[in-house]
């Protein structure tokens, strides 16, 4: 996914939305603008990387079958929280991740 932050400050803007939307579109990804001053898409950027982690979990679990990969409807998927912390090094939006997703 890529993300562009400081919507916010669309004056100092150096890369066009168009731009980063176009390339995202080649290299097959997700685009979102975010603005964490502004509270903007910064949740719906987390949950949206969360769903396609969870959809290539889930396809990949039903290539191999009903083994222990599998994850069926209403079960939690924990995320620990050093998982989380290797990945966030803190900043804005420390404290908001949640411990677990639900199918």
């Amino acid at each position: 996914m890529l993300v562009g932050n400081k919507a916010d400050l669309r004056h100092l803007r150096a890369v066009p939305t168009g731009k980063s939307s176009g390339f995202a579109e080649r290299e097959n990804t997700f685009f979102m603008e975010t603005s964490a001053l502004e509270a903007l898409n910064v949740e719906n950027s987390v949950k949206e990387v969360l769903t396609q982690i969870y959809r290539v979990v889930s396809r990949k679990a039903l290539d191999i079958g009903d083994g222990p990969a599998s994850v069926s409807r209403g079960q939690a998927i924990n995320i620990g929280k050093d998982d989380v912390s290797s990945v966030k090094k803190g900043g804005c939006c420390s404290g908001q991740a949640k411990g677990s997703i639900k199918r």
